[in-house]
């Protein structure tokens, strides 16, 4: 989802797989570069050397993003021992600086892999107005997190490093939507680009085993 379509995407009541686009060449074989994936130019230098790096940008605000986080939580347990998965949030859409320093928050604390899918949750099941951090510390309070703890770290210099991380990191990447992953700092891809869900997986494994062949 990109900053242009996002108002009109707040009127949709659901968002599903059949919502996105498939081409011929999704379905089978080879993916094509300039049809399920594309070139990162330049490259980006990977944040971890020595690693096949995968990058996810989202935001807790997009609801594709929503609908993804399962077949990305399911992909990321399987990951091969030289294959490192990060994810980055976005720094546009609604609430962006709250929603960034969230996922740092939960990052920092251990509590992503407990958190992610609540905070989705949050925002696209149960409508809940994250606009605050009180509010925020509040969903994390009700789902057993130390809302206060949690406060400290969302506020903390190394979160708001991380925030500034990754808002340089989005526009190495000429990042204009999500969600959006990121292979090695040369490859891009993406739901809407690949064809769905479970075809964004696939064309990022055959992206790794390219990066493995240099």
């Amino acid at each position: 989802m990109n900053r242009r379509d996002f108002s009109a995407a707040l009127v949709a009541t659901s968002f599903g797989a059949a919502a996105l686009p498939l081409t011929a060449s999704a379905q089978a074989g080879t993916p094509t570069e300039g049809q399920q994936f594309a070139k990162v130019e330049p490259p980006v230098p990977p944040l971890a050397p020595g690693k096949i790096e995968v990058l996810e940008f989202f935001s807790y605000a997009c609801p594709h993003c929503n609908a993804f986080e399962p077949t990305v939580e399911a992909w990321s347990k399987k990951l091969p021992a030289d294959v490192v998965f990060h994810r980055v949030p976005a720094p546009f859409l609604m609430n962006a600086e709250n929603f960034m320093r969230t996922y740092y928050a939960l990052e920092t604390m251990n509590q992503v892999s407990a958190m992610q899918r609540k905070v989705f949750a949050a925002v696209h099941v149960e409508r809940l107005h994250l606009d605050k951090p009180a509010d925020i510390a509040a969903l994390m309070t009700k789902n057993g997190v130390d809302g206060a703890k949690f406060l400290d770290v969302f506020n903390s210099f190394s979160v708001a490093n991380s925030v500034t991380r990754a808002k340089k990191l989005a526009a190495a990447y000429k990042l204009d939507s999500v969600p959006t992953m990121m292979v090695n700092g040369h490859f891009s891809t993406s739901p809407a680009q690949s064809g769905g869900l479970e075809q964004t997986m696939a064309v990022v494994d055959y992206l790794i085993q390219r990066s493995r062949k240099g």
